[in-house]
C-alpha cells in the first residue's frame, strides 16, 4: 500500500530563483522540519535523514531527471522506498509556482497510523510554507546547480515503482510489533521500579516517624560466689552488739530500801520508812 502526496506554493520570486534555491540539497533542513540531514554525493545521489511524528527515516535517493528551471525528479534506491518530483511554473515575471508530488510506502505501525492521519501530507505543505518565507524574506539564492540529468527521455513524475531497489528501513521506519512489546515491557518495569521506590520511601518515613522507645540504662550487677550448699562455714562470726538505745539496769536500781530500826522485829507490819 501507498500513499501519495500532492502539494503546491506560489513564491514570489523569479522561477530561476525559486530552482536554484531548490537545487541546494543540503540546505533543506533550514526550511523542511521534517528533514534532519541531507548529503549530496556527486550531482545525482543524495542521502537523507528525516523524522516525521517522531518516526525517523533513511534512504539513498539516485536523481532521475533534472531540467533547470522545470523539474527535479528523483526515486529512492536503498531505505526508505519513496520516490517524486517538483516543478517550478513561473507565473509572470517575479511569481513561481512550485508543485511537489511524493509517492512513499509507510512502514511500522506508528507510520501507518500516523499515514491515516495525514501527517506526512501536513508537513509537506508546511514545508513548503517555509519554502516560501525563507526565498521571499532573503530575495535570493544561497547557491545553484545548473547542471541537467537526463536519460534520453522524460521519466515523467516518478512512482514507487520507480524505486525498486529500495527496500525500507529494516525496522528503522516506525515501530514494529516487537517494538511495541518491548516499550511496553519498559514501561511496566520502569512502573514496578518507581512503585519499589516509593514503597521504600514510604517505610523510611514510617520509621523516621515511630518515636523511638527508652532505653533503660545498665546497672552492674556484683556476683558473689556462694560455697555449696552441702559445706558449713565456721570462718565466720558476728560480733555481739547491744541493741541501740538500750541500757542494761544495776542490779539495785528501781528496788526501793528500807532502813530498818534495830528494835524492828521485820515480821510485824509498821515501822517507820
Amino acid at each position: 500500500m501507498t500513499t501519495k502526496v500532492e502539494e503546491s506554493v506560489q513564491v514570489d520570486v523569479p522561477v530561476t530563483t525559486a530552482y536554484n534555491q531548490w537545487t541546494q540539497f543540503e540546505d533543506f533542513p533550514h526550511f523542511m522540519g521534517g528533514i534532519k540531514e541531507v548529503h549530496q554525493h556527486g550531482d545525482q545521489r543524495l542521502h537523507w535523514v528525516a523524522e516525521i511524528a517522531g518516526v525517523r527515516r533513511e534512504w539513498e535517493a539516485a536523481i532521475l531527471e533534472q531540467v533547470p528551471d522545470e523539474k527535479i525528479a528523483w526515486a529512492a534506491t536503498s531505505g526508505a522506498t519513496n520516490a517524486g518530483a517538483v516543478r517550478f511554473t513561473p507565473v509572470g515575471p517575479t511569481s513561481t509556482m512550485v508543485h511537489l508530488t511524493l509517492e512513499y510506502e509507510p512502514e511500522g505501525l506508528v507510520e501507518q497510523a500516523g499515514d491515516k492521519l495525514g501527517i506526512v501530507g501536513r508537513q509537506a505543505r508546511s514545508d513548503l510554507a517555509r519554502f516560501k518565507a525563507l526565498i521571499e524574506d532573503q530575495g535570493y539564492e544561497s547557491g545553484a546547480w545548473r547542471g541537467s540529468v537526463e536519460h534520453g527521455v522524460g521519466v515523467g513524475t516518478p512512482g514507487v515503482e520507480d524505486a525498486s531497489l529500495s527496500r525500507g528501513d529494516s525496522g528503522k521506519a516506525g515501530v514494529s510489533a516487537t517494538g511495541v512489546i518491548a516499550g511496553v515491557a519498559a514501561v511496566a518495569a520502569a512502573g514496578a521500579a518507581v512503585a519499589a521506590a516509593r514503597s521504600g520511601s514510604d517505610t523510611e518515613q514510617s520509621e523516621q516517624v515511630a518515636p523511638s522507645q527508652p532505653v533503660a540504662p545498665v546497672q552492674e550487677v556484683t556476683v558473689v560466689e556462694q560455697p555449696p550448699v552441702d559445706q558449713v562455714r565456721d570462718d565466720v562470726l558476728l560480733e555481739e552488739s547491744p541493741a541501740e538505745g538500750y541500757t542494761t539496769p544495776t542490779s539495785t536500781e528501781g528496788v526501793e530500801s528500807t532502813v530498818r530500826s534495830t528494835g524492828d522485829d521485820p515480821m510485824v507490819g509498821g515501822g517507820s520508812r
